[in-house]
């Protein structure tokens, strides 16, 4: 399976020179943020099997991608001594150790620091890429959800409380916690001061704290909405190019404005299906009474 990684999107756009003490706590704080949004281990010290087989898709898909068959040692073997007499102890990591083993190396070559620190910087956004995908589906599953759950008759010894407004509140606990993360792990890239921020599913390199703040934070949650995907999709396509110095950046983002103009007509209700092409949609914006296009020009 094919995976669009950090690593390689902005191989040729160097971010970091040396590993120092401020990259190495990148690397571990923003690797424990990854161990918080997906648990292995439950509060008795056990694998949750879902999680497990979340984390064997994150490492799976990055060694892949980095063409390793394992980021790091599965199984080891050491020779010890007991009662005088040599045996030999073996033995295998679970997967979030072959992880964790991996992330938290020291760099051998300081020549390639910069793709260390952002093969590490891949494994993140990995997992918030595909918790975030995890969530997508559950709200979109949750109106079926309430749905049934007003549905089903009440048998038994009955708790209190609504069954379809639990469903609801833990919904949104859910979303709340990855909206949290992902804050966090924003704050921890202004921290570094590697000029890098995470939005909706992708980790690209930001302008200024400024820029991020006033403009591509608010632009970045608007389009998170599942019928913006198209915008969201072409303008991340758009500074990808940019920032490679690869491409034509202009193209993907004048078609992330015609989607846009196209959606704002659709939701409108000023779509009359007879549009050849997008004037004809800049025409429908520019003949409502709401006037969209003219304080534009």
């Amino acid at each position: 399976m094919l995976t669009d990684i950090f690593s390689f999107r902005y191989a040729d756009n160097p971010i970091w020179a040396a590993f120092t003490e401020r990259e190495r706590r990148l690397v571990v704080q923003t690797f424990n943020l990854t161990k918080e949004l997906a648990p292995y281990y439950n509060s008795a010290g056990e694998e949750f099997p879902t999680h497990k087989q979340f984390w064997e898709g994150v490492h799976d898909r990055l060694a892949n991608e980095l063409g390793l068959k394992s980021l790091s040692q599965r199984y080891y073997s050491y020779k010890s001594v007991h009662a005088g007499k040599e045996f030999t102890q073996s033995g295998s990591r679970t997967i979030i150790q072959v992880c964790e083993n991996w992330a938290f190396e020291n760099p051998s070559d300081p020549v390639g620091v910069d793709s260390f620190v952002k093969d590490r910087v891949s494994l993140v956004e990995i997992v918030f890429r595909l918790k975030e995908q995890e969530l997508q589906e559950k709200n979109a599953q949750l109106p079926d959800a309430i749905l049934e759950a007003k549905r089903r008759p009440r048998r038994g010894t009955v708790l209190p409380g609504d069954p379809a407004a639990g469903i609801a509140a833990r919904n949104k606990t859910l979303n709340n916690n990855l909206k949290a993360s992902v804050e966090e792990l924003n704050t921890r890239f202004r921290q570094a001061a590697c000029r890098l921020h995470y939005h909706n599913g992708f980790i690209q390199v930001s302008a200024d704290s400024l820029v991020m703040d006033t403009i591509e934070e608010p632009f970045w949650t608007l389009v998170s909405a599942p019928e913006w995907k198209n915008v969201d999709l072409d303008m991340k396509e758009a500074l990808d190019q940019r920032d490679s110095g690869l491409g034509d950046p202009a193209f993907y983002a004048a078609r992330a404005l015609e989607s846009a103009i196209k959606i704002i007509s659709d939701k409108k209700g000023w779509t009359h299906g007879k549009e050849n092409g997008a004037q004809n949609f800049i025409d429908n914006l520019a003949k409502k009474t709401s006037a969209f296009v003219e304080p534009w020009e």
